[in-house]
């Protein structure tokens, strides 16, 4: 054994808590010397990632695993840009306002108002463990970390799998609202005279597709410019809406809706009762909405200061959308039609495209949807960007078929560029649910919800279960007291949305058109992700493994830390 060896084995077993058990499974990153130092010592579990003491983001990076293959270009105004592109928070509420108003002004309203709550807490959550372990495998690695020993692999893979699913579904969803948009601007511009066909929306769909894939092929620097120009173009957007729609109102309607329309309007348009109703139409728009806060958690490995960055991106951008999302509705609430199935069911297919054209005429609805459009496009390029990085790190331990090819990173431009061409190419064939009628396109939407909840939801169960003893807090941390009770009330929420998504928008007479297919496909996915593990996968999926070599290892870690704990006792 070289010097080397014999070193990074002291520095292992010195610098970290080893519980004696009956397995001599590791529950981190595994260098092969170390296995067999922990075989010989009977070592159970071994945890030595430390936010909170290294100096360097190369160094936690080794002390996670894994070596330094992407470029660290990600500002942290661009870290928060690329949670905030994504949400996209004018466009994205159009997409689902119609959805949304299904129960009423008040469903919307307060509805985004209480989810936003739960969403900044199930943030919070997230943010803890990309302060602690700030990776681009960030959710199934977590999950694997902190899961109990003799199910870490089979239930990190689950997680993985769900993960992929919801964010490839991300990309169809976004994708998805980008066509509506382009087509509800096409509609308006032919004064309704133009009739659009699912094979339009897919048309539009694919192509969107394909650009964004080639954007999301960029150098990180250029990628991470993307989301600056993104953050100022959903600005203007936003501030745009909310000065002139009002205007537009009080020219050409004359008055506004009263605060009791605005905050006590209900109005159930279907056969649920009144509360469950509220829950299936008023959580949803928030929770699709501010759904991409994990996205930064993908761009860990490419951010400055990720321990910090990180957490500040996502806290910042649920924070800030959660907001603005809140006035921008009592905006349209505020300026809209009081015919509220006029609204849901107009001639434009898009409720958003309604309310514009009321208050501002044709030419600035218009407008309208093609600034929504650009920033979709903007939000979509965004996403695939974060889904290539989640496919690239689930691949780099072995956790795709073709994982050898899908965690190859450019030499030139070091850039996964066959993560985001399978990305793309899972997208088109996940997207085909347009083709068939629009309960089968609305899965999309809600397989991104279900797939999303429980990837987040996972990990920080496991950390205050089975992992409380491992975990290990970065510089962003709630403290002793108020983290767990944040964390139940996030694990709570998170199992009754997984629940909500999986109703159908109608309770009786369920047909092929008003079907909710996301329990068909989500929970198809997670069972074949479970029984594909167990037949053929468990022998080459391992859970996070490292790919440093010993030199690398003691390069990262640094040569004076490592002397520095070699004086230390056991």
């Amino acid at each position: 054994m070289s010097d080397i060896e014999k070193k990074s084995d002291i520095v292992i077993v010195q610098k970290i808590s080893v519980e004696v058990g009956s397995t001599n499974e590791i529950n981190v990153p595994n260098f092969s010397h170390i296995r067999s130092v922990v075989s010989q010592t009977g070592a159970g579990e071994v945890n030595y990632i430390n936010a909170a003491t290294a100096t360097s983001d190369n160094q936690l990076l080794a002390e996670i695993g894994y070596k330094q293959e992407l470029k660290r270009q990600f500002t942290p105004l661009q870290v928060f840009g690329i949670a905030f592109s994504i949400m996209g928070l004018l466009p994205s509420i159009a997409s689902v306002m119609g959805g949304g108003l299904a129960g009423g002004p008040v469903t919307l309203v307060w509805g985004w108002f209480v989810a936003g709550g739960f969403i900044l807490a199930v943030g919070i959550n997230m943010a803890e463990n990309a302060s602690a372990i700030p990776t681009a495998g960030g959710l199934y690695y977590w999950t694997h970390y902190y899961s109990p020993k003799g199910y870490k692999e089979v239930i990190s893979f689950v997680i993985g799998y769900s993960n992929t699913l919801a964010l490839v579904a991300a990309v169809c969803s976004i994708d998805y609202g980008f066509a509506e948009e382009v087509l509800a601007a096409v509609v308006l511009s032919k004064d309704g005279n133009f009739e659009v066909n699912n094979g339009m929306i897919y048309g539009v769909f694919a192509a969107s597709v394909v650009a964004m894939g080639f954007c999301a092929c960029l150098a990180s620097k250029t990628v991470g410019r993307l989301q600056t120009l993104s953050i100022f173009s959903n600005c203007f957007i936003i501030i745009l809406f909310l000065i002139a729609l009002p205007i537009g109102t009080k020219k050409n309607i004359g008055h506004f809706n009263d605060g009791n329309f605005i905050f006590g309007k209900f109005e159930n348009f279907s056969d649920w009762n009144n509360g469950w109703q509220f829950c299936v139409a008023g959580l949803m728009p928030a929770v699709w909405t501010i759904s991409a806060f994990d996205s930064c958690v993908y761009t860990s490995e490419e951010a400055q200061n990720a321990r910090r960055s990180v957490p500040v991106g996502i806290i910042s951008s649920i924070s800030l959308c959660w907001i603005l999302g809140f006035l921008i509705l009592i905006c349209s609430m505020a300026c809209m039609s009081t015919n509220i199935d006029g609204i849901i069911n107009n001639q434009y297919g898009f409720a958003m495209a309604q309310i514009i054209y009321d208050s501002l005429g044709k030419e600035w609805a218009i407008a309208f949807m093609a600034l929504m459009a650009f920033c979709q496009f903007l939000m979509g390029a965004s996403i695939v960007t974060s889904t290539s990085r989640q496919i690239y790190a689930f691949s780099r331990d072995e956790g795709l078929p073709f994982s050898h090819y899908l965690k190859k990173v450019g030499k030139t431009y070091p850039v996964p560029f066959n993560a985001v061409i399978f990305a793309c190419i899972i997208s088109l064939i996940l997207g085909l649910l347009c083709l068939i009628d629009d309960a089968a396109a609305s899965a999309l939407f809600s397989l991104n919800v279900a797939g999303n909840n429980l990837a987040w939801c996972a990990p920080t169960f496991m950390r205050i279960t089975w992992g409380r003893d491992l975990f290990r807090p970065g510089p962003f941390y709630l403290g002793k007291i108020w983290s767990p009770i944040v964390s139940w009330i996030a694990v709570l929420y998170q199992v009754f949305l997984i629940i909500l998504v999986m109703f159908p928008t109608t309770q009786h007479g369920i047909t092929k058109t008003t079907m909710n297919y996301t329990c068909v496909i989500a929970g198809s996915v997670w069972l074949f992700s479970w029984v594909y593990y167990l037949t053929y996968k468990k022998k080459f999926y391992r859970g996070p493994q490292t790919n440093l070599t010993d030199e690398q290892f003691e390069d990262a870690v640094g040569q004076d830390i490592i002397d520095e704990i070699l004086t230390k006792q056991v």
